[in-house]
């Protein structure tokens, strides 16, 4: 299984989209400070995961949020997944 995950930074409330096969130890690597990428937005909130059977698909979306045009979907799923988050 590998997993879509979205960080919410509490520092500076930017979002960061990431995929992984292992979620909670990719998740204790952000909270630790061993992803290069994130070190500095330390901590974090988990608001959004989802899981998939196929690697490609997983990863695909990924690319997808990260772009501009996926911004916006990012976001709408965001507020659907976790209703108290405020974006």
């Amino acid at each position: 299984m590998y997993y879509l995950y979205i960080l919410k930074s509490i520092k500076d409330s930017n979002l960061y989209v990431g995929c992984t096969s292992n979620l909670k130890a990719r998740l204790n690597r952000h909270k630790t400070g061993q992803v290069e990428a994130t070190r500095s937005r330390r901590p974090f909130k988990l608001v959004y995961w989802k899981g998939y059977k196929d690697k490609s698909t997983a990863f695909q979306t990924e690319r997808y949020f990260k772009s501009l045009y996926g911004y916006r979907v990012k976001r709408k799923i965001i507020k659907e997944f976790n209703k108290e988050i405020s974006i």
